[in-house]
């Protein structure tokens, strides 16, 4: 039986003589707080009580036919195991779907897909049970869990860990998938409601809160265990891991599972193209995910999140290499912009591009004063737009440069609390990078000259100059809006673009 293992529910201790010895003490608890009662035990009972500063606090409470001497009222200060909210992100490596338990495995088998052999299925049987199994093995407390693995999304593990864990998840849709969640409020920690009932429902049965935590405390309070188990949700679907249950929060939750499986489905097929020998080095883009991954001999050694483009102009899917960076460029206006941004705006303020330091030249490269153009004539489309370096430049102090025929590029931005959005498609296309220093310290290395050191001399001086690569590093963009990791996580994100036909969810902040 598939039974999920969990640490991060409370140790009930002994809580006698008014401490909490260092080393449980030996007596047999249950999960539900109470003690067996029969010879050598105690008939005292323990209660979870939820309290927001600290966790949950498990206190002993005697029994009425305790024989022993009357002892003050125990309070907070005095024998109470304190349980820290802290284990946020880390309910033990039974990642996916701790809620699952009592799934048989070797069942899985009758999921054969079409054409295949009973070997075939069998094999593919075993690879799903060696896939749950792993989370059993006993974990070390600092690696309890990683939401994020160092696996590269476009790899042939990830497309392993897809195959074993969309089985796991038509066992769960066969026992009714998951419930939906609805509250006319946001619900966070401290909320008392039926809702908070059913929110626990909801995220034992995909793996966030394992039954035990569930059953902890009192089922209608929003403890901490049910916000450890919200933000886990949060940052397995992108979303900004506040511990909120609000109206976007409940609109991915009830995103039905049949629709979870087939996007695992199609993000399948899309990862198997891509999971080839995409070189030494490289740098992956996930479009849905606004997230960049810098892989180096087959693992993951940074991630950033980014910008990427608009539902009207979106981030292109490509291959490409990246040659050049440019420090403190020069921004090339391109067309899409001119026509629905540069040109509406001059016609209702014409100190737009002298504010922005925007300058705008003719064919022959000679600068053009603004005042003689037309604004509310196609001449203004006859033009080129170039923005000088410095502060304010929509590049702002570096360019990643790669050939293709979008004209996008990756770069850094002067709009920097964008990074921390929800949702973040503001771009025209291009990629913006948090933390671009790293990027390009990354690419530089094997440059002669561009040492760490003088990278950061470069961004900081402000003069123009370009550094052509020595060996070019690939780059690649794809639309991966469902994966799950080696480690046991299954992580989606928003259709922003409608690729898979689920379409958006997240709200633009």
């Amino acid at each position: 039986m598939f039974r999920p293992y969990w640490n991060g529910y409370p140790r009930i201790e002994d809580g006698r003589d008014g401490h909490v010895p260092s080393k449980p003490s030996g007596r047999a608890r249950r999960v539900d707080g109470t003690t067996p009662v029969g010879p050598g035990h105690s008939q005292d009972r323990y209660q979870s009580r939820p309290n927001d500063r600290h966790g949950v606090l498990v206190v002993r409470v005697r029994s009425p036919a305790s024989n022993r001497r009357a002892r003050p009222r125990l309070t907070e200060n005095d024998a109470v195991h304190r349980h820290p909210a802290s284990n946020a992100l880390r309910p033990t490596r039974r990642a996916l779907l701790a809620g699952l338990a009592g799934v048989p495995l070797l069942p899985v088998v009758a999921f054969a897909q079409s054409g295949e052999t009973p070997l075939q299925a069998l094999t593919r049987s075993q690879a799903v049970r060696e896939w749950q199994q792993k989370f059993d093995a006993g974990a070390n407390a600092a690696q309890a869990e990683r939401i994020k693995s160092d696996t590269p999304l476009l790899s042939p593990e990830t497309a392993t860990a897809i195959e074993a864990a969309i089985p796991v998840l038509r066992e769960q849709q066969a026992r009714g998938g998951w419930p939906k969640i609805q509250s006319p409020m946001s619900l966070k920690v401290g909320s008392r409601s039926e809702v908070v009932s059913q929110l626990r429902g909801r995220l034992v049965a995909s793996g966030d809160m394992s039954p035990e935590q569930a059953r902890t405390g009192y089922h209608d309070t929003f403890d901490s265990y049910v916000d450890a188990a919200v933000r886990r949700f949060q940052v397995r679907h992108g979303l900004r891991p506040d511990g909120i249950v609000d109206q976007t929060v409940m609109d991915v939750m009830n995103v039905p599972i049949e629709t979870r499986i087939t996007q695992l489905e199609t993000n399948l097929v899309r990862i198997r193209s891509m999971s080839g020998n995409l070189g030494e080095r490289y740098v992956f883009m996930n479009i849905p995910a606004a997230e960049l991954e810098m892989v180096e001999a087959g693992r993951v050694v940074e991630r950033h999140n980014a910008v990427v483009g608009k539902m009207d102009r979106q981030t292109p899917i490509l291959s490409s290499q990246i040659r050049e960076i440019n420090f403190h460029p020069y921004w090339h206006v391109p067309v899409s912009i001119i026509k629905k941004d540069l040109i509406p705006k001059m016609q209702t303020e014409p100190d737009y591009l002298a504010k922005n330091h925007i300058r705008i030249f003719d064919s022959r490269g000679q600068e053009v004063p603004a005042e003689t153009v037309d604004w509310n004539s196609a001449q203004a489309m006859q033009y080129q737009f170039r923005q000088d370096p410095g502060g304010d430049n929509a590049m702002s102090s570096v360019k990643v440069s790669f050939p293709n025929p979008y004209d996008v590029y990756m770069h850094d931005t002067p709009f920097k609390d964008l990074f921390g959005d929800n949702n973040r498609f503001y771009s025209s296309g291009c990629m913006r990078i948090q933390s671009i220093q790293g990027l390009v310290t990354w690419l530089l290395r094997d440059t002669p000259g561009w040492t760490p050191e003088a990278v950061a001399n470069a961004l900081a001086d402000g003069q123009r100059l370009d550094a052509k690569l020595k060996t070019p590093v690939p780059v690649y963009t794809n639309y991966i809006t469902a994966w799950a990791t080696t480690e046991g996580v299954i992580h989606f994100r928003d259709d922003i673009y409608n690729k898979d036909g689920v379409g958006m969810l997240i709200a633009q902040d």
